[in-house]
């Protein structure tokens, strides 16, 4: 064992000695507010004898109680107070107090943190990183609202690489006004005589002082914490608006429309088309074309509803423009116009941050204009990612925000990428004709999705002639005698595949360039978006993103969810702060199976050490998906081993979408399966189908001997 092990070892047992010599002694009893009442006389006495003495004694116990982290340093120092008064008691119990949690906290470094980092080395690194900005501050904030216990954070904070000096003075300076309470407390307790000097006001209004301290010095705090964010800046006298919206897509129209709803000025600055992607280039126009693609499959089908089967001759190019009608006629609904009619003041322009306030509009003509908010809200959406593969500028790749201006139907698409976007057009194009051939690095389609849906999905691509190449991944593209290739690595080899087009969905970016954040000191994570707390503001309290720019999920419904909350905290952020809740969100891939999850799925269960059980139920059974020829697929819920209370459900069949509506509507309301098995549903719908698999979880679950002393019981009844 070398010398710093025996070092470590003999703190421990030093440690150890001194809690046991505590607790053995029945140290606990004379920490307490009733003995130091009984005592408050004879103590002072003492201490008048000999106050040198009893000084230094208090002091070390204070220490000693403070560095081992003992119960009674609350009542130690209200003990201060009433023995020493409030001058005396605040000197003698800040010093002690801060010399104790110094040496609880050396004690906790030099014990913990060599073994933590070499366990955890990067992690390590990276709090370290952060404790050299913001370290003392965030020292400050553990002490000045004391949420957690004093004794956690010196233990912590000893883990991680803030220098013990810093932590010195920044615990003396942050725990004294609330010494300063508690001594204070102590001398009008050291001065009750009778009863009734227990409601006299100078005890009250300590008492309220002490109820009152973690609010006073949260909102001192937070009144700090503003002034070092914005010292940098110029506040303007006055504001042009109330809430400043960038971007015009689901979460900036949502935005905008809560803070026109309640009467607040608000201005939505847009440097493209209303409606963002959503509505231009996204959900609207992709489940058109896959409603297209449906009647055309239905067509060859034809047969399974006693109809003879039409091989349809599909015109491309009407099937393009008949998107482009479905999306004028959504499009009134994110228009200027009905936005103006609000009250929503409507900027087209690009826009730059000039400070927390301040925006900069710059027109199509080349104007600019700078416009003033109180709040600010960055909606500015994401687009395709186009990853630098070789060669890939020569083949002219789509994404799905330029495939909706082809006229004419691409003979052999190749599409990259099979997660919802790749899988969803994929089909659709070969159901319109294409012959498809879909690349995915991963070991399935659909990564985010359990195994079995994956597989359920890659058997009906199979049926449909889509040809899938997993664990392959395009190294290059090339032009060969006018072909264009895409050379595929792959463990067997190097493939080449030909094609005419490639669709290009291996991801999303966000749309964070060119928006000023050098201005305000602000970095992009992971995939250009914002790093947002959990009010989704961004760094700065009167500042906030929603949608792509902040992530994690990218959908429609949560960039309007995530909008709902950043427009309240944005407009009522200084009365009350709301938390955006992650808690049942919801997806669809719009495939044939549609695949629908909320909640947990069996992968995610295991990977988080979760106890489940699965009740599944197969849709085949359903009559009404007998009697539309659709019986196929199945809907998994998982519960909690015993318990009906629904931890996620995955459907993966026809109508998806909608059946997982149920269950999200009971997870977010705490709705277990036996509640949803005791209610009606009309028949034949394929929503009974959510009432079925809650009565598989009930057969699973019934009571076997109860029934079968019901069963000895009829027998007995019927002779």
């Amino acid at each position: 064992m070398g010398i710093f092990s025996m070092k470590r070892l003999g703190l421990i047992v030093l440690i150890l000695i001194l809690v046991g010599a505590f607790f053995y002694f029945e140290g606990p009893q004379y920490l307490d507010l009733d003995v130091l009442k009984a005592q408050q006389e004879r103590l002072q006495q003492t201490i008048a004898g000999a106050p040198v003495v009893s000084v230094t004694v208090f002091f070390i116990a204070y220490v000693l109680v403070t560095a081992l982290s003992l119960p009674g340093a609350a009542v130690m120092t209200i003990a201060g107070g009433a023995l020493f008064g409030l001058l005396a008691g605040t000197l003698i119990v800040s010093f002690a107090s801060t010399l104790g949690a110094t040496l609880a906290f050396w004690s906790s470094r030099f014990l913990f943190r060599e073994s933590l980092r070499q366990r955890y080395d990067k992690t390590v690194q990276r709090v370290d990183e952060r404790m050299v900005v913001d370290g003392p501050f965030y020292l400050a904030s553990l002490r000045l609202v004391p949420v957690f216990p004093f004794f956690v954070i010196n233990i912590v904070m000893g883990l991680t690489g803030i220098r013990t000096w810093t932590f010195y003075w920044v615990s003396q300076l942050a725990m004294l006004p609330g010494t300063l309470v508690y001594v204070n407390a102590g001398t009008q307790l050291a001065a009750i005589k009778k009863v009734g000097d227990i409601l006299s006001l100078p005890l009250l209004f300590s008492f309220l002082l002490l109820a009152l301290f973690p609010l006073i010095a949260k909102f001192l705090l937070a009144l700090l914490q503003r002034a070092r964010l914005y010292k940098q800046f110029t506040k303007p006298k006055r504001f042009d608006y109330n809430l400043l919206v960038i971007g015009a897509g689901s979460a900036g129209l949502v935005s905008a429309y809560i803070g026109a709803t309640v009467k607040a000025k608000v201005a939505l600055i847009e440097r493209d088309k209303m409606g963002g992607d959503c509505l231009n280039t996204g959900c609207v126009p992709s489940k058109a074309l896959i409603q297209s693609s449906r009647i055309a499959e239905a067509m060859r089908q034809a047969d399974r509803y006693g109809l003879p089967v039409v091989s349809p001759q599909i015109p491309f190019a009407p099937v393009m423009e008949r998107i482009q009608k479905v999306i004028k006629q959504v499009e009134p609904h994110d228009s200027v116009e009905r936005y103006t009619r609000l009250g929503v003041d409507c900027i087209q322009g690009e826009a730059t941050l000039i400070s927390p306030w301040e925006v900069e509009v710059k027109g199509a003509e080349g104007s600019t204009r700078r416009v003033t908010a109180k709040a600010t809200i960055i909606a500015t959406g994401g687009r395709p990612f186009v990853p630098p593969i070789e060669g890939i500028d020569q083949v002219e790749p789509l994404t799905s925000d330029t495939i909706w201006q082809l006229r004419k139907l691409p003979q052999r698409l190749l599409v990259l990428g099979g997660g919802p976007i790749g899988c969803e057009l994929a089909q659709a194009f070969a159901r319109l004709g294409a012959r498809v051939t879909l690349v995915e690095m991963g070991e399935q389609l659909l990564s985010k999705e359990d195994p079995d849906a994956s597989a359920e999905v890659l058997r009906h691509f199979g049926k449909e002639g889509i040809e899938v190449k997993l664990q392959y991944k395009v190294a290059r593209f090339g032009i060969e005698e006018g072909e264009k290739v895409a050379y595929c690595e792959h463990a067997d080899g190097e493939l080449g595949i030909p094609f005419d087009q490639v669709l290009v969905a291996v991801g999303r970016t966000a749309n964070t360039e060119n928006l000023g954040l050098e201005n305000l000191g602000l970095k992009t994570g992971k995939g250009g978006t914002l790093p947002v707390e959990e009010d989704m503001s961004v760094c700065y309290p009167n500042l906030f993103a929603c949608g792509d720019a902040a992530g994690p999920y990218q959908f429609t419904h949560v960039a309007a969810h995530q909008a709902w909350f950043a427009a309240a905290n944005a407009l009522f952020g200084n009365f009350k702060r709301f938390r955006v809740d992650y808690s049942v969100i919801p997806w669809v891939t719009f495939t044939s199976p549609e695949v629908g999850r909320v909640g947990l799925n069996e992968t995610e269960a295991k990977e988080q050490g979760v106890e489940y059980e699965v009740t599944r139920y197969g849709l085949e059974d359903l009559d009404r998906a007998i009697a539309e020829s659709e019986a196929y697929g199945y809907i998994k819920v998982l519960t909690p081993p015993g318990k009906d209370r629904i931890l996620g459900a995955t459907i993966v069949g026809p109508h998806g979408a909608e059946l997982l509506t149920e269950f999200i509507l009971a997870m977010k309301h705490k709705i277990g399966l036996n509640k949803i098995l005791g209610t009606i549903h009309p028949y034949p719908t394929w929503n009974e189908a959510v009432k079925f698999t809650a009565g598989e979880w009930k057969k699973a679950h019934a009571p076997e001997k109860v029934l079968r002393w019901l069963e000895r019981f009829h027998r007995w009844r019927i002779g």
